[in-house]
């Protein structure tokens, strides 16, 4: 099924990254149900509400480190937004595209 081909290839990706936890894919997973309700656009503009009710992520502390450590390492490109109206974008990078 090709709407399961970017987690598809997001776990294949991950399978000899050691940072990665559980916490990094359910927030992955998370974006990418969001970004498919949106009508698979890219870049998708989230606010952190959004996302902690999809991914069950309920301390904000944590949403914040798994997303810049998932920019971080190279998954998505996040550009947070300081802006409480606008929410903040996030790009999936194709798996190529991922330093390991």
């Amino acid at each position: 099924m090709e709407t399961l081909k970017p987690l598809s290839d997001f776990f294949e990706a991950i399978k000899k990254d050691q940072r990665i936890s559980i916490t990094h894919i359910g927030m992955y997973a998370a974006l990418l149900q969001f970004r498919a309700d949106k009508g698979f656009i890219n870049p998708i503009q989230v606010y952190r509400s959004e996302i902690i009710a999809i991914a069950k992520i309920y301390s904000p502390k944590t949403y914040h480190k798994c997303i810049r450590q998932l920019n971080e390492y190279g998954y998505i490109k996040y550009e947070p937004s300081r802006n409480r109206k606008r929410g903040s974008k996030v790009y999936f990078v194709l798996p190529t595209e991922v330093n390991e």
